[in-house]
């Protein structure tokens, strides 16, 4: 850049020459101090909102921002001086950019908005198609109606913008469809675009101006340039042409579909994503040769400080040389080829690539194979003629792959990798290291790192996808849960439980349904297993579901659910028994105060009216005192009745009541080895299992607690012998020396004859009193 600036005889450019080599010198080293002081990053020291948020630029990057600064102090100079200096920057770097990425012949316009440019040459096309246009202005338009063609992958929204900025209406735009048999899906159509041409021409329209794609937005794909400018030379519409694959002109090696978009009418190119400098206005070079119509159309300026546009992208590319530029765009051709490569040796990826010579955008997705491709992995077979069970199976993986790339960003940053939906493929994951490599800073180290996270995610994706059908028919099958389709629900599926009031056309909501699901739960969430459940967002009907997440290893389905069936039921059932135990006790209390007011009355009428006189009665209950029985009631919250507590006081002991309900609960849940996580599938018949392993444990178990409950059975026979059903004979000789213990309790336990005494191990239930 010194040698450069020597040369130039301009005293003024000689004197800024100095100036920004004091400051690149001043610069430099204070970055030299920073990194031996081991200081944070600039971007820490600043206070306020922008603390931490800037990222971390280059030496370029300083550079051109330092343009900036210069272009309005270079704005304060004479204006003869200022026309000098400004016009040798605007050649220069438009010399620059013209050998750089091979367009011969041509003007530069630089602009801050991208889509700026290819509306100033919209406006160009217009005054050079209607030659009235300066003068009569929409008048002409209208006796002839211009089109505008754009690709069906075009950028959105594009079409409008240019109706909006040129005042032209919509329907002057014509969508050219993709091709659909032959190509690319994301290639422009030919041989229709053609046909929509010649359409135009015979309804008396103008076609006006073709945009096509050197790699489009989404996937990187290039339309078929060379033979798009033979078609618009024969019927003299206006080519122009933009994508991020214009960045390989500057290479070497270049493939014909982008080379030939150096013999179109006009280009857009934005070098501050491609070489990683912030704050670089975006070019569009043209050719055209006629000024005057250039300035109408306002793509040349007679003020210097439009000019000075072009100022920080001037330092930039002194900055770099052509070295560095060439350099930074073949680093990220090479980290595309690198990934490409890379995933072509990973199962279960698919890569949308149109050419792996000119794309360096690397587009793929996680896809599920078809039945006995893999024996790794076992998929889901789907009927070719059930196209619902297809666009299950395409949002399901959508659901999944949305996941992978999220996933995916948050692990690998670095790579600037995106998430998008195609309309035919569905969604994908995007890698494009030219619009972000040169500002993240990617590395080959980094795409390494990315193909070990994608290898890693794999078995949780196959799992999921695979469980998704059989968790689907497993609810479907269970009494009591609802099904939830989800598409976007990255995990197993979505079930919902409906209680008895549930109302699946109400839209109301349901308070119910929500405490049930919240209690669901808690409790699925109290087993720790590797699974993951959540309550889902409401829908419409306002209704709760649990959604459950990714299965990272095997899971028994049938046991997920029918875990899910029996807890919610038990949930339902208790908060039910815990209503009507709530409405009986309310009741209760009620007719216990009705018995105390009748019991005041009888008080009454049986001592008299004399003995409620203080000194009266006094007198008369010493002479003759009233021998009233003692009179209680107690509730029993089992039988939701009072009871009198005559027979506590009598015989001081608390009546036996009624028998209380059994508790609800759920079937016996299955028996899982130590050190086994719920919904895990058994592995029984394995040879890893001896019989000296667990199992026999868990058989021992299950022989001590029927033992115990014979032991409970036999008590019960000891206080009510008429009601005690037939048992084996080892259990019989048990049953009868329980009966003799507990018919002559004071042979071994003497104390268990008083009144009043406990025996924790024989003892009856109590029932609970108020």
């Amino acid at each position: 850049m010194d040698a450069s600036l020597e040369k130039i005889a301009d005293p003024t450019l000689a004197e800024m020459g100095k100036n920004l080599k004091e400051a690149m010198r001043m610069l430099e080293n204070s970055q030299r101090i920073e990194e031996e002081n081991g200081k944070k990053p600039v971007s820490e020291d600043i206070p306020g909102p922008l603390q931490g948020r800037i990222q971390n630029i280059g030496e370029q990057g300083h550079m051109a921002l330092l343009g900036h600064s210069l272009g309005a102090y270079i704005s304060t100079l004479d204006k003869e001086k200022l026309r000098k200096l400004t016009t040798r920057i605007l050649s220069d770097t438009t010399l620059w950019l013209r050998r750089i990425f091979r367009y011969e012949n041509g003007c530069a316009y630089f602009h801050e908005e991208e889509r700026e440019g290819l509306a100033k040459i919209c406006r160009l096309a217009l005054h050079s198609r209607y030659e009235d246009f300066v003068v009569d202005g929409f008048d002409v338009l209208h006796n002839k109606k211009p089109v505008i063609y754009l690709s069906a992958a075009a950028r959105p929204g594009l079409g409008q913008y240019l109706c909006n900025q040129l005042g032209l209406p919509l329907p002057c735009l014509c969508c050219v469809p993709c091709n659909t048999m032959f190509g690319s899906q994301h290639q422009m159509d030919i041989a229709l675009l053609e046909k929509l041409i010649k359409d135009d021409i015979e309804r008396g329209r103008l076609p006006l101006l073709l945009v096509a794609s050197a790699g489009t937005a989404a996937v990187g794909h290039t339309d078929k340039i060379g033979r798009l400018k033979e078609l618009c030379e024969q019927y003299d519409v206006w080519l122009h042409v933009e994508g991020v694959n214009l960045a390989t002109l500057a290479l070497g090696y270049v493939s014909s579909s982008v080379l030939a978009a150096t013999k179109c009418d006009s280009m857009t190119l934005t070098p501050g994503p491609w070489l990683g400098l912030p704050a670089v206005p975006a070019v569009t070079l043209y050719k055209h040769d006629d000024p005057a119509l250039t300035l109408i159309a306002g793509l040349t300026s007679n003020k210097p400080a439009d000019k000075l546009r072009a100022l920080p992208l001037w330092l930039s590319l002194q900055y770099l040389g052509l070295d560095g530029i060439v350099e930074r765009i073949k680093h990220a051709c090479q980290l595309s080829q690198q990934l490409q490569e890379s995933l072509k040796k990973v199962d279960h990826i698919k890569i949308l690539v149109e050419d792996e010579l000119s794309s360096p955008v690397v587009v793929f997705r996680f896809f599920q194979e078809l039945p006995g491709s893999d024996p790794a992995f076992k998929a889901v077979p789907v009927s070719s003629g059930a196209p619902a069970a297809v666009g299950q199976e395409r949002h399901s993986c959508d659901a999944l792959n949305r996941w992978l790339g999220e996933q995916l960003k948050q692990l690998v940053p670095v790579c600037g990798l995106t998430v998008m939906d195609l309309e035919v493929d569905g969604t994908c994951v995007r890698f494009s290291p030219l619009m972000t490599a040169a500002v993240l800073g990617t590395q080959g180290e980094d795409v390494d790192q990315l193909i070990t996270c994608i290898q890693s995610k794999l078995p949780v994706l196959t799992y999921t996808l695979q469980l998704r059908e059989e968790f689907r028919q497993e609810v479907e099958g269970t009494a009591g849960l609802l099904y939830v389709d989800d598409p976007n629900w990255p995990g197993i599926g979505v079930v919902r439980y409906e209680h008895a009031s549930d109302d699946n056309s109400s839209l109301k909501s349901d308070p119910e349904g929500e405490e049930i699901h919240t209690g669901l739960l808690k409790k699925l969430n109290e087993l720790e297993s590797d699974l993951i459940f959540k309550m889902g967002p409401e829908y419409k009907s306002m209704k709760s579901c649990i959604y459950i997440g990714l299965a990272s290893d095997d899971v028994d389905i049938s046991e997920l659910v029918e875990t899910i069936a029996v807890t919610a039921r038990e949930i339902e059932e208790n908060s039910r028994l815990l209503e009507n135990m709530t409405e009986v006790v309310r009741k209760g209390i009620q007719e216990a105060q009705v018995q105390l007011q009748k019991a005041n009355e009888e008080r009454l009428l049986e001592e008299g009216v004399l003995r409620q006189i203080p000194v009266v009665g006094s007198v008369l209950n010493w002479f003759s005192p009233v021998q009233a029985s003692q009179k209680g009631r107690s509730f029993n919250l089992t039988a939701g009745s009072l009871e009198s507590t005559e027979h506590t006081y009598v015989y001081k002991v608390q009546g036996t009541g009624v028998t209380p309900p059994p508790t609800p609960s759920g079937t016996q849940s299955k028996q899982r080895l130590p050190g086994q996580k719920p919904f895990k599938r058994s592995l029984r018949g394995s040879d890893a299992v001896s019989e000296t392993s667990s199992v026999s444990h868990i058989e021992d178990l299950e022989k001590v607690e029927q033992l115990s409950s014979g032991l409970e059975h036999s008590n019960l026979e000891a206080h009510c012998p008429e009601q005690a059903p037939s048992v084996p004979a080892p259990m019989a000789r048990q049953t009868e020396a329980l009966q003799n213990k507990a018919q002559h309790p004071e042979d071994d336990h003497p104390q268990m004859g008083k009144p009043g005494s406990r025996d924790l191990r024989f003892s009856q239930p109590v029932n609970s009193h108020l």
